[in-house]
């Protein structure tokens, strides 16, 4: 997909993979709306960036995991910008706990913000992107929705849905020119993994990681481009953590 004129919708990008992944998009010529469910200094600083590049850029504030606002949203960015053919579902966040340590809120809180939050969008953008055959869904899942971990049942779970999600969406839309495909960052340098500790960092960088270091919100923008960019990938979930789901020992 050529980017130039394009218009891009990210969730989740004023800080981290999303703000990366918006700005590597309006280097090739799209023009981007950061979906966010606070508008902050963070999310003005981003745009800031962007209409730098020369591109437009529009900040909406919306809860994307609830229908109404996830639909008005996109009804948003198309009366600003224009319709989306390039869609990029970066917003996420933990939810710590095991099985027991969950409450139903908190299941379902995890599921609104990874799970429920793409399927009201998609069925907001796939029609216009239907009319136009053409488009582009990025969805972020996580290392941690291949392999297990511990006391993280709810965020394993929900991302753990999104490349099967991904897999469905390609197939049933592939005659309509949308690509749908989902990548899946290991220990990436972000706000998400600040709360770790130096043992648990210590332990990644010697004995879990292969390449011996943390990815960075840029190395995971490259690879969401690459496959807004190709047009022959599809239903595919792509890992960029340094090798930590390949090991065995």
């Amino acid at each position: 997909m050529n980017l130039t004129g394009k218009v891009a919708l990210v969730t989740g990008g004023t800080r981290g993979i999303g703000a990366s992944t918006a700005i590597a998009l309006a280097r090739e010529g799209a023009d981007v709306a950061i979906v966010a469910r606070r508008i902050d200094a963070e999310a003005t600083a981003i745009r800031d960036q962007i209409v730098a590049l020369g591109r437009r850029c529009e900040l909406i504030q919306a809860d994307c995991g609830q229908a109404t606002e996830a639909t008005q949203c996109v009804k948003e960015v198309e009366s600003r910008l224009g319709s989306p053919s390039v869609l990029v579902h970066s917003a996420g966040g933990p939810v710590n706990g095991g099985l027991f340590d969950l409450t139903p809120e908190m299941w379902q809180a995890a599921f609104d913000v990874h799970v429920h939050a793409i399927f009201h969008l998609c069925r907001a953008v796939i029609p216009a992107m239907r009319s136009k055959k053409e488009g582009a869904i990025i969805l972020i899942s996580s290392t941690a929705g291949i392999r297990g971990i511990i006391t993280n049942v709810a965020y394993q779970v929900a991302k753990g849905a999104l490349p099967q999600f991904a897999r469905a969406l390609a197939r049933e839309f592939a005659n309509d020119n949308i690509r749908v495909n989902c990548v899946a960052p290991g220990v990436i340098r972000t706000d998400f993994h600040k709360t770790m500790s130096e043992e648990q960092r210590k332990l990644n960088l010697e004995q879990r990681i292969p390449l011996r270091r943390e990815g960075t919100p840029d190395q995971v923008a490259e690879v969401i481009l690459t496959l807004v960019k190709n047009d022959y990938i599809t239903g595919e979930t792509m890992t960029i953590d340094g090798g930590l789901t390949m090991r065995i020992a």
